[in-house]
């Protein structure tokens, strides 16, 4: 005599496995929740705070794949003005140095000389 591993039916089984795999594919929806919400036990959904709401854009424009990128809204420097900017970060390091080495100058005190103390004369 031959035995079913499962003794249900296999139309209900189908139906069973086609709603279960509908649940898992739309993750965005859980259904114990929504009976609940629309049984008024689930969570209760709280008004949007109005710093919240007026923060956020009305309507979120994502660049879509395969679009050019956008021209940027001031053009690059050219190579003199390039050259300009690094003479002068060179200039602005060169007085920082001189700066820091006179400092370095000031700090360059000699120790004090050490304390000599009276030889012992009670003999």
């Amino acid at each position: 005599m031959r035995m079913k591993l499962l003794s249900i039916p296999r139309a209900p089984a189908f139906v069973l496995i086609l709603l279960s795999a509908g649940g898992v594919a739309g993750c965005n929806s859980n259904p114990v929740r929504d009976v609940a919400a629309s049984l008024g036990a689930g969570p209760q959904v709280a008004p949007t705070p109005d710093f919240v709401a007026r923060s956020r854009p009305a309507t979120l424009d994502y660049m879509p794949i395969g679009t050019a990128v956008p021209q940027r809204p001031t053009p690059a420097r050219t190579a003199e003005e390039v050259k300009a900017a690094e003479a002068e970060l060179d200039a602005s390091r060169t007085q920082n140095e001189a700066a820091g080495a006179a400092a370095a100058d000031q700090g360059k005190t000699p120790p004090p000389e050490p304390i000599r103390l009276p030889a012992n004369t009670s003999q």
